[in-house]
């Protein structure tokens, strides 16, 4: 008995280390659910130079993307003090170092780790657009002054260069459509489907420039204004216009160009679109003709330091005759114009009006307390603000003067710009969405332009992992043979030594 209890006392060991071996292999090798790990973020940097400034905005996506197309989201963003990039023409080192403050800002938002993968862009639209027009040279020099600086941080530089007005169209159409996530949804299952939803139009009205653009079937009878666009695995066919000098800075400038020109030039211009009780000097050159946007109604003789006393009188229907006289309905030579001789295809669908639109739509809406939601609705509220002086708009509002005082006219220019001019109606006016912000991001080209980038940085795949990633899963599963293979080995040399003890006996 004796004998019997010491062998089954020697191979207890043995046998407790092959059963606990056996099980680990089991464990390791039985096929465990799989579960994908989320991969690591990407970054992108954006630099919107626009023309009265510059904004940044810094984009994340995952790793691996869906059909060639990262699923961006916007990280943080940062606005740059000053005027925008064109603004230091002929100021040395002043467009550089506007955007320093921003970079910097990028340089602690993204992780270290990634910094030398982050793309790194600039995008000039109108203001700079218009600079080339005026002087190439300058232009090239502020774009090169820029690049330096861009090229001297840790980032992976791409580009920085002056977007066409189709493209800053197509890529805000981009951005509206994706953040409504007409292109990809999340689904319950946890992967992004089609939702096979109508496309939004966009209309976007900057400082310089306007643009709308929007998906047709319909023939675009000027082939300059389509646009192919592929996205998440479709095409989409899409019809797209900017109007350079119709941005409310630049049609601002018209304005009292126009009214200068109607009125002479004299010490006093009577301005029917400022509020009453409200008035400001300027200086003919700088302040007005000082742009190709006011070229044609520039006086054969005038001295450009002559301070002109721009006096408001609250007039809404003068104001809205005068600004009609800024845009032309005459002569079109295609089957279907907006103004100034362009093709446009009428309007269907939804639409979403951001930038400039938004915050107009916003201040007449507060001002006459009327929801605007169809243009008889519209010229009401305009009629109201028209009507009110300076200081009760600043009251009401608590915004500043300079804000204040162009209300009146940029309401009545985006009022005919988009009735007559883009073909709104009482049926299709309620179909516009007037809004700054979508699903957390700023609407803008910006967004559109990174989506558009992103698939030019190649899509990593996610890794399938059992409960331990493949390294030290592949080491515990040798260990776990190891001890098996000892186990064994342990077991036989003990059960031939019981045995040889047994025969001596």
């Amino acid at each position: 008995v004796s004998s019997m209890a010491l062998r089954f006392s020697q191979t207890i060991p043995a046998v407790v280390l092959l059963i606990l071996s056996i099980v680990g292999i089991i464990l390791l090798v039985l096929p465990a659910k799989e579960v994908e790990a989320p991969p690591e973020n990407m970054y992108g940097i954006v630099l919107d130079a626009g023309s009265s400034h510059t904004s940044m905005y810094i984009y994340k996506w995952p790793a691996n993307k869906q059909n060639g197309t990262g699923i961006v989201t916007q990280h943080s963003e940062c606005h740059a003090k000053g005027g925008g990039i064109s603004s230091y023409a002929g100021v040395r080192g002043g467009a550089a170092e506007s955007l320093k403050v921003c970079l910097e800002q990028a340089v602690k938002d993204i992780p270290k780790s990634r910094h030398h993968q982050t793309p790194l862009y600039l995008g000039a639209t109108a203001g700079m657009r218009l600079l080339k027009t005026v002087n190439a040279t300058e232009s090239d020099r502020v774009l090169k002054e820029v690049k330096q600086k861009m090229r001297s941080y840790p980032f992976s530089f791409k580009e920085a260069t002056i977007l066409s007005g189709s493209a800053e169209g197509a890529y805000g159409w981009v951005t509206v459509n994706y953040l409504n996530e007409n292109f990809a949804k999340y689904g319950f299952a946890g992967r992004w489907l089609h939702p096979g939803r109508e496309t939004i139009g966009a209309l976007d009205l900057g400082g310089a420039s306007t643009q709308i653009t929007f998906e047709t079937s319909v023939k675009v009878e000027d082939s300059s204004e389509m646009m192919e666009l592929t996205l998440y695995g479709q095409v989409y066919r899409v019809y797209t216009h900017s109007f350079l000098c119709y941005g409310q800075d630049q049609f601002l400038r018209r304005l009292t160009a126009h009214l200068i020109k109607t009125q002479g030039v004299t010490p006093h211009i009577n301005h029917p679109c400022y509020p009453k009780q409200f008035n400001m000097s300027i200086k003919l050159g700088k302040d007005v003709f000082n742009s190709p946007c006011t070229q044609s109604y520039r006086p054969a003789q005038f001295d450009p330091q002559m301070s002109v006393m721009v006096v408001g009188t609250g007039d809404y229907h003068s104001c809205q005759g005068n600004v009609q006289k800024i845009f032309s309905f005459d002569n079109c030579s295609y089957s279907k114009c907006s103004f100034d001789r362009v093709f446009q295809p009428s309007v269907r669908g939804q639409f979403m009006a951001f930038s400039a639109y938004f915050f107009t739509h916003k201040y007449i809406s507060h001002l006459s307390n009327i929801p605007i939601t169809s243009p008889s609705q519209m010229e009401a509220a305009i009629q109201l603000v028209c009507n009110m002086t300076i200081s009760e708009m600043t009251e009401k509002t608590k915004q500043p003067e300079k804000y204040m005082k162009k209300v009146c006219a940029v309401s009545n220019f985006v009022q005919v710009l988009l009735m007559q001019g883009y073909g709104f109606n009482e049926l299709s006016f309620p179909s516009i969405s007037f809004q700054e912000k979508a699903g957390g991001a700023s609407v803008g080209w910006a967004l559109g332009y990174m989506l558009i980038l992103s698939n030019m940085v190649p899509a990593e795949s996610s890794v399938l992992m059992k409960a331990l990633p493949s390294g030290p899963w592949a080491g515990i599963l040798f260990l776990f043979i190891a001890l098996l293979l000892f186990g064994v080995g342990y077991l036989l040399i003990t059960i031939r030594n019981t045995r040889n003890k047994e025969g001596m006996v």
